[in-house]
């Protein structure tokens, strides 16, 4: 199992990163109150983790860590569930994607989601090469990064990457960790919404962005977790989003936590539930695991 993401971080893209503008790679990693972050992200990166003993699903997931769009907190919401993965015998795959910037990208607005359609790209032609299946990859995002998640669950027939092979973007299901969904005045995480989109957006690009607007009978399946105390993102983005997925019969799962605040990765201190082995039964009963 590969488990240093730093030395085995490998460019997402093979050549030129599309809307990009040249400049000094800025980025920086450093540890904060035990989080590993990284800043300024300007050449986005995925690092493989691949089980020491594969389910006979040959599942995999991309995994996207949170960080209102500012930085990616990959250790606590990347490596670590990268491995819990791994321990199920699913393969996965954390995405290091660019963070919206004027300096770097000729338009912020998609930098990040095109990072994840061709994260997904990669993942379905190298499935051979990685022993998945390619129809059996999921998409994990917290917080911000499963606002990029949700994102490419509900824009992935728009591609932003060169396709030349017209390889499917869908995600086969996603799993999301208390995500910001919304980007509507009265439930956003201003923070994301302002990084992404600008502090003076139109509604077109609030509307286009608040993905609970998005769902469709073709959405993927979809896993949500969020604490009903998180401050940082509030509830009600999971429950809009599991709404819009039962108004369209999509096949869905959500488990909320009367505490747990924000942000707490794979381990919600409040509680001995564990979530994970929730998702785990959700994987199965599916037929991905």
């Amino acid at each position: 199992m590969i488990v240093n993401a730093q030395q085995d971080q490998v460019p997402l893209y093979a050549t030129t990163i599309p809307n990009s503008k040249p400049g000094p790679n800025e980025e920086k990693a450093e540890v904060t109150n035990g989080i590993l972050r990284y800043s300024k992200i300007s050449i986005p990166t995925y690092t493989l983790f691949l089980p020491a003993n594969p389910s006979p699903k040959k599942a995999a997931v991309i995994i996207f860590p949170g960080g209102g769009y500012s930085i990616t907190a990959s250790q606590h919401e990347g490596i670590d569930v990268a491995k819990v993965f791994n321990e199920m015998g699913i393969a996965a795959i954390l995405i290091k994607y660019r963070v919206p910037s004027d300096v770097t990208m000729l338009d912020k607005t998609i930098g990040p989601l095109q990072d994840a359609q061709q994260a997904i790209l990669l993942a379905r032609e190298n499935a051979s090469k990685w022993g998945i299946d390619p129809a059996k990859i999921g998409i994990v995002g917290f917080s911000a990064g499963g606002h990029l998640a949700s994102s490419l669950g509900t824009h992935y027939s728009n591609a932003l990457v060169t396709n030349t092979n017209n390889t499917s973007l869908r995600p086969d299901f996603m799993i999301l960790g208390y995500p910001v969904i919304s980007f509507q005045d009265s439930i956003c995480h201003m923070g994301s919404r302002n990084n992404l989109i600008g502090k003076t957006p139109t509604k077109t690009q609030i509307d286009y962005y608040s993905n609970e607007l998005q769902v469709t009978k073709e959405t993927p399946p979809t896993f949500l977790v969020h604490a009903t105390d998180d401050g940082g993102v509030k509830v009600e983005n999971s429950i809009r989003f599991y709404q819009a997925l039962v108004a369209n019969k999509i096949k869905t799962e959500m488990h909320l936590y009367q505490s747990g605040g924000h942000g707490f990765g794979l381990n919600n201190k409040t509680t001995k539930d564990n979530w994970m082995e929730r998702c785990k039964n959700w994987l199965m009963a599916n037929g991905w695991l």
